[in-house]
């Protein structure tokens, strides 16, 4: 007996290439964006002020309604590697380690042309699809202070809500479009 266990996703949108990775099944992490996003957008984001990392993840995934958030994973390495070439500086404080553009930064910066990577990563995304995305990180993380810090009666009360939410969803896909 021949069996396929294999699952079939529908088509996805020309811009799939920026939805989040936590609910496509590709792993932890951030949307994935094309190779080299990330270090263009590190550049045009210290070309605005200097930084330090977490700032700019919070940084893209506010551009971007939520379409992007790269990982600590993807912009350390990348800050490492721009600091390695000359491209950026990086400085001790308050504990945390800031990032600004050298002058050979701001020269490479200054010579790109186009859109913003954030711009890039969202072209072509219908606004109500990025609003939802947002939306769901919201929700998410809702969801993960009551977890935390909320009684068990409260924990009872939204997961019972979840599972409303949940099944009224699915409601409104099965209905003909």
């Amino acid at each position: 007996m021949n069996c396929d266990y294999t699952r079939h996703s529908p088509p996805s949108p020309k811009w799939a290439h920026a939805r989040s990775s936590r609910w496509h099944g590709r792993g932890r992490g951030g949307p994935r964006a094309k190779r080299g996003d990330i270090r263009a957008a590190v550049l045009a984001l210290l070309a605005e002020k200097p930084a330090h990392g977490y700032e700019m993840i919070k940084e893209l995934d506010e551009r971007t309604e939520g379409a992007w958030r790269p990982s600590p994973g993807s912009i350390y390495p990348t800050l490492q590697l721009l600091e390695d070439e000359g491209l950026i500086k990086g400085s001790e404080e308050a504990g945390k380690r800031s990032f600004e553009l050298t002058d050979e930064g701001r020269k490479v910066q200054h010579e790109r042309s186009g859109p913003s990577p954030w711009e890039e990563v969202t072209a072509g995304a219908p606004p109500e699809e990025l609003q939802l995305w947002r939306t769901a990180q919201q929700l998410r993380a809702a969801v993960g202070q009551a977890v935390y810090a909320g009684t068990d009666d409260q924990r009872k009360r939204v997961r019972e809500l979840l599972d409303t939410t949940k099944r009224d969803i699915y409601a409104i896909l099965s209905e003909a479009g």
